[in-house]
């Protein structure tokens, strides 16, 4: 008769997980967890309506962390280029800057995944294409 050694289970305790519930068009979520530091809440603009106040309010706010933030972002130089790209865009009525503003849209929510500028820069973008409408 063989006798097997049991696996001990790992012992469930207190982890660092983060549990995040509540409506994700909602402006306001539900964070549970520990060692929590640095979260930042951003709320959605899609279906309002957005103007170029808005616009230039995030983009001030983004400037401002990517700034808070630098040491830790490594495309810190382009993330501030496009920034500048986006306010002379906001600065200009014409095709061409209308095609900058698209084109920052389309390249911010990738430069800043998994950053902890990420919902500074994902709101901004979101806002650029309420007010591009």
């Amino acid at each position: 008769m063989a006798v097997g050694r049991r696996h001990p289970e790992p012992e469930r305790g207190h982890g660092s997980g983060i549990s995040i519930g509540g409506s994700n068009s909602a402006p306001l979520q539900n964070v549970v967890g520990q060692n929590i530091s640095n979260v930042h809440q951003s709320a959605s603009v899609e279906g309002a309506t957005v103007d170029v106040e808005t616009v230039r309010d995030l983009l001030a706010a983004f400037r401002i962390e990517v700034d808070q933030n630098s040491v830790g972002l490594s495309h810190a130089q382009v993330l501030r280029a496009m920034a500048d790209s986006i306010d002379a865009a906001l600065a200009a009525s014409d095709a061409q800057a209308v095609g900058a503003l698209r084109t920052a849209v389309q390249a911010l929510p990738a430069l800043v995944a998994g950053t902890v500028v990420q919902q500074g820069g994902e709101a901004l973008a979101h806002a650029i294409v309420g007010w591009l409408g």
